[in-house]
């Protein structure tokens, strides 16, 4: 927290923020053009804030993208403002995440959190059918192989998939990518969209950061900017306390 103050304690940095609160997803060029100091400068404003866990960083090829990540702020608003005005916290999808693939105009979302867990662990969560039934309400069922299909179905005892895709990368267990299309619209790679998980030691906890691209629209990314805050707080405190959450945070009237 410490870290997060001293970075929101410089208009330089606030600013930044601004800007990737404006427009996520940009690179460090896209960020100089608004800013009145050279390159080097804005990049050290940028690494604190990466430090604070207030930016969160994924790599385009050769370009680095930055994203606001709200997580930290949303830890502020928990501790010194929810609990004197709210009785509940506002879910994070009130924070979306405007992003630009760097080649098209189809928005991305990107979601950091930090899991006291393994990698194993977390991997297990995502890709282990009954654990996902038990956090997600719905069972991720593959064997996992590169090119394989992959469900996600309903644990109400029907067996109907409301997502379903192909797996394109797997890398136990730091990384997995899945294409992701609802049933109907399987057979048209064009409106497809991609999740990548990367799952990485952070110190003695782990760092998941979720990468969901080539959404089709902002109606789309209204919906898993409210759908995967809601379950990856679930997965977290499944792993941390072995309990999913009293209430689905998705289920929650007027959320």
């Amino acid at each position: 927290m410490d870290k997060v103050f001293k970075a929101l304690a410089d208009d330089t940095r606030r600013r930044l923020l601004d800007r990737l609160r404006e427009h996520s997803g940009q690179t460090l060029g896209e960020l100089c053009e608004h800013i009145d100091m050279t390159r080097q400068s804005v990049t050290q404003h940028l690494a604190v804030l990466e430090a604070a866990h207030l930016v969160a960083t994924v790599r385009r090829g050769r370009e680095k993208l930055h994203y606001l990540n709200p997580v930290p702020l949303h830890e502020i608003q928990e501790r010194w403002i929810d609990r004197f005005e709210r009785p509940r916290l506002r879910v994070l999808s009130d924070v979306k995440r405007r992003a630009e693939e760097a080649m098209t105009d189809k928005p991305t979302f990107v979601y950091v959190t930090y899991i006291a867990s393994t990698p194993e662990k977390v991997w297990d969560a995502l890709t282990d059918a009954d654990l996902t039934a038990a956090y997600w309400g719905h069972s991720n069922v593959s064997d996992w192989q590169p090119g394989s299909r992959w469900e996600h179905r309903r644990t109400d005892g029907t067996g109907i998939a409301d997502v379903v895709g192909t797996v394109v990368e797997r890398e136990r267990p730091t990384r997995l990518v899945t294409t992701w299309a609802s049933p109907d619209e399987e057979g048209r790679p064009d409106r497809h969209s991609r999740v990548t998980f990367d799952i990485r030691p952070h110190a003695d906890i782990v760092r998941l950061t979720v990468t969901h691209e080539d959404l089709n629209d902002e109606g789309e990314l209204a919906a898993v900017s409210g759908g995967w805050p809601a379950v990856l707080s679930n997965l977290k405190s499944l792993l941390e306390t072995g309990r999913t959450l009293p209430q689905e945070p998705w289920s929650v009237p007027g959320h």
